[in-house]
């Protein structure tokens, strides 16, 4: 029972120091490249070094931290070739969510979409930032994928989208592109809300295929050491 109960608490641990460390590198205050030192971590955490060392096992797994022989661990950097095949896989995988997302999306779904859509639009007529559009856009993708009501669709989108929103900061967006990105927005939003499903998936699939065309070229990412 003792080992069931230290085993539990190092799960919990585990969790909590994942999550913290996974929120962190997805809003940028941990940067690609950044060296992760278990020790520094765990002192930290007020944790032994074991939670540490499988929280950066599992975030290894799902691709943001890299563990390097005699180096430890640092936050993944995003090579060119990856992100082109992150695109791929995303521009399916969100049209995907917004077909379902046309069939399957309640009432106040559809709100929460559409408050997202809204705050997407304020960031970009008030001049509010990369920053506040970057939050609002997440957050009107995040409800695209809840309105797609297939529980495993959401794991992988919502992976998958989190993984590009960590880089797509790093990245600055040519004259426009914002505006046209937000036209993108209202189109799909209009689609899902009219139940047009083939409408909604082809219009997010050409706009997430945009988006990252627009950040493979304008990403400038720092060699790997």
């Amino acid at each position: 029972m003792d080992t069931d109960k230290a085993d539990q608490q190092d799960s919990t641990r585990t969790g909590r120091v994942r999550a913290a460390l996974e929120d962190e590198i997805l809003d940028g205050r941990l940067p690609p490249g950044r060296r992760l030192d278990e020790a520094s971590l765990a002192r930290r955490f007020a944790v032994s070094r074991t939670p540490v060392r499988e929280a950066l096992r599992q975030l290894s797994t799902s691709g943001l931290v890299d563990l390097r022989p005699r180096q430890g661990a640092v936050v993944a950097r995003l090579s060119l070739p990856r992100l082109f095949e992150l695109i791929v896989v995303m521009a399916d995988l969100e049209s995907l969510c917004a077909r379902l997302s046309a069939r399957h999306m309640t009432p106040s779904e559809r709100r929460v979409m559409l408050e997202a859509c809204d705050d997407c639009e304020r960031a970009v007529v008030e001049n509010q930032g990369d920053e506040a559009f970057i939050a609002a856009n997440g957050r009107f993708h995040d409800a695209i994928h809840a309105g797609s009501h297939n529980a495993v669709l959401i794991e992988l989108a919502s992976a998958l989208c989190g993984r590009f929103q960590a880089y797509s900061r790093y990245s600055t967006a040519p004259p426009g592109f914002v505006a046209e990105a937000q036209a993108d927005h209202w189109s799909v939003a209009r689609a899902i809300v009219n139940g047009d499903a083939d409408a909604a998936a082809e219009i997010m699939h050409r706009h997430v295929s945009a988006v990252g065309d627009m950040f493979a070229e304008a990403l400038s990412l720092p060699p790997d050491e």
